[in-house]
């Protein structure tokens, strides 16, 4: 798969508008910096890959904006070799950053044929390590739970509870929360004594989170 000269300037144009717009983590910086993001797209439509906007991918869903990939992350505040759930593995763009700062990633994608798609794809690219999964993301992961962080990359009416109960304590979830048109970033933390401790952050537009799995035709 082809990755040149000219990609990796876009990437590096790229990284500047995302850092212009507050991202300071070099990690992510360096990481979105070196992920082919043109690949995850039809090759029809590798002329969007570097532009900081989202994406359709089939399946009503997109590829995130690369800002809020890049903002999600940071509000993770990862450290080390981090357990991570992400919901929505969609084209598995996100979880490449996640796995790119240190973490151990599971991934939980409710369409079946995008996630057959995406796990063939993943390793091609090498990013083999992350464990993706068919499922319905209201349930989490409970085999490999707990986990240090929990991403949610769709916009759910509320938190969801299953997902708080498979953090470990000091555990952090990141879900955007709200209506259909907008919603706000939620950082729920566990505290040591179970109580949970919520941030709010900046509005966005996600897709919906929705309920059970879509098997492929």
């Amino acid at each position: 798969m082809k990755d040149s000269y000219r990609h990796k300037g876009l990437r590096a144009q790229l990284v500047e508008v995302i850092r212009q717009k507050g991202i300071d983590d070099p990690r992510i910086l360096d990481a979105i910096g070196k992920i082919p993001r043109h690949l995850f797209l039809d090759k029809a439509f590798e002329e969007w890959a570097y532009k900081d906007v989202a994406f359709p991918i089939g399946h009503e869903q997109t590829i995130s904006q690369p800002y809020t990939v890049a903002y999600q992350t940071q509000l993770l505040e990862l450290r080390g070799k981090m357990k991570v759930l992400e919901i929505g593995t969609g084209s598995g763009y996100q979880a490449c950053v996640l796995v790119e700062m240190g973490a151990k990633v599971y991934s939980v994608e409710r369409q079946q044929s995008l996630f057959i798609r995406t796990s063939e794809f993943l390793p091609e690219i090498g990013y083999g390590m992350i464990r993706t999964l068919f499922g319905d993301g209201y349930q989490g992961c409970e085999k490999f739970a707990p986990f240090d962080r929990i991403l949610v990359t769709a916009s759910s009416p509320n938190i969801p509870q299953t997902l708080v109960d498979q953090l470990k304590e000091g555990g952090k979830l990141i879900v955007p929360v709200g209506n259909d048109e907008i919603q706000t970033m939620k950082r729920i933390t566990k505290l040591q004594d179970g109580k949970l401790e919520e941030e709010s952050f900046g509005n966005f537009s996600f897709v919906p989170f929705l309920k059970g799995v879509v098997k492929a035709s």
